[in-house]
């Protein structure tokens, strides 16, 4: 297989992914253990798969920026930002599955790489929980994730019809019809949520653009 290029970003991602390892296991990793590099670089690769158009290593890279933003927010930010890496390292559009298979990703890696059991099993719920977005009132690691994935959806109106035609893209072995009709009943599920953002943050600076980005799409999609 031959390679794939290298995000810009691809060198600071792999500084980043070795700290947060460190951060998580509590050591520098042991030179006679799988090393943490390799697992970076498969997980760059994964995110780098050519069937991804939004959930490339731009999403990741986002991903990663704003659990930083909102760390303060998390009881664990470390577990939060490997949740990240794994959220959607397993990828396939037309797959239900993709959050499981992630979440076992996730903990088969963090094992190897000397997380230990309760560390691994929240990271593995994390990922797992990023299927709903639905975080408890006592989650708030999951909070912080599920604002940080979801914060697409305020973007400027430019940036948010890019990520709404990158959707798109992903799903187009789906026909118009039918994309619409999951499309609009995801976008009404969203949009039916008490509050879309858990944090402070996210429900001050996210909340209003993105029930407005997504109302306008749902009525685009009606027209259309």
């Amino acid at each position: 297989m031959p390679a794939l290029p290298q995000h810009p970003a691809h060198d600071d991602l792999r500084r980043r992914w070795a700290a947060t390892v460190t951060a998580a296991t509590g050591h520098a990793p042991d030179a006679s253990s799988p090393g943490s590099d390799r697992y970076a670089d498969e997980l760059l690769r994964r995110w780098a798969e050519p069937q991804r158009r939004y959930h490339t290593t731009d999403h990741l890279v986002a991903v990663l920026d704003r659990v930083d933003t909102l760390a303060e927010y998390a009881d664990d930010v470390h577990l939060v930002r490997l949740a990240a890496w794994f959220h959607d390292a397993v990828y396939l559009p037309e797959r239900s599955t993709n959050e499981e298979r992630s979440a076992r990703l996730a903990e088969r890696a963090l094992t190897e790489l000397g997380v230990d059991r309760a560390r691994t099993d929240e990271v593995s719920r994390l990922v797992l929980l990023t299927r709903t977005h639905a975080a408890g009132d006592d989650d708030a690691n999951g909070m912080v994730l599920c604002d940080a994935d979801l914060a697409i959806l305020a973007s400027p109106p430019d940036g948010y019809e890019r990520y709404a035609a990158a959707v798109r893209e992903e799903y187009g072995f789906v026909p118009d019809d039918a994309y619409r009709a999951g499309r609009t009943e995801v976008l009404r599920r969203l949009l039916g949520l008490p509050g879309l953002f858990r944090t402070p943050y996210g429900q001050r600076r996210w909340e209003e653009p993105a029930r407005r980005n997504m109302a306008g799409e749902l009525e685009r999609l009606r027209k259309s």
